[in-house]
């Protein structure tokens, strides 16, 4: 039921009217809102990158196969082979079963000729001996063919990269030899003289001493 001003201020004295609010502006907020996709895009393929470790991996291995070789594959394959006959050689040397020792000194006095003095101090290791226990068959099964030399040199450090191995083992007439060491021995000393006409650039007398362990 419908109460006018005027009858409300007549029922109620004390009752004070208050103004209506001004009018409230409206304001439109926008919430943007972002959904995040949890689906690659199939239009765009999604890439995963690898692990950091193995990323580094990847790139240590690349740079390795494709780096060159501080060495050209002749060398390497030479190396293996020396070292595969070394190994031989070291088998034979610790199955052979020792006779004896001839032990010999060779010099050269004029022509200071390495090689020279080595092949004098293995002639003279050999040359005073006599060996009838490999033809006679004292050694049952065992002949000339079987016999086995141990072959070392002492010779000065200074010229030892002037020694001709292959020389100094044709001294040899029968036997296999299945090691060629080369130590620190031997003398350098003076002949007193130096005669041009002998080849001599000075008056150094070489001298090296040679073992010979036989056996088989």
């Amino acid at each position: 039921m419908a109460v006018s001003c005027f009858n409300l201020h007549c029922a109620v004295p004390n009752l004070r009217l208050l103004p209506p609010p001004p009018p409230q502006s409206e304001t439109l907020t926008l919430t943007l809102t972002t959904t995040r996709c949890h689906h690659p895009s199939p239009s765009l393929p999604r890439v995963t990158a690898p692990p950091f470790h193995a990323r580094r991996r990847a790139l240590f291995s690349s740079s390795i196969s494709h780096s060159p070789s501080p060495f050209p594959r002749p060398f390497a394959s030479t190396a293996s082979t020396m070292e595969g006959t070394a190994r031989v050689e070291d088998h034979e040397a610790s199955s052979m079963k020792l006779l004896f020792v001839e032990m010999g000194v060779g010099y050269d006095q004029h022509g200071q000729d390495i090689t020279v003095a080595a092949m004098r101090a293995c002639r003279d290791a050999i040359s005073s001996n006599s060996i009838p226990a490999f033809r006679r068959g004292s050694i049952p099964g065992v002949n000339s063919d079987q016999m086995k030399l141990q072959i070392k040199l002492g010779v000065p450090r200074s010229t030892q990269h002037l020694l001709d191995a292959e020389r100094v083992k044709s001294i040899f007439p029968y036997g296999k030899i299945i090691s060629f060491e080369v130590v620190d021995g031997g003398m350098i000393c003076s002949s007193g003289v130096c005669l041009e006409a002998m080849g001599d650039k000075n008056d150094d007398c070489y001298i090296v001493n040679a073992a010979v362990y036989v056996g088989y």
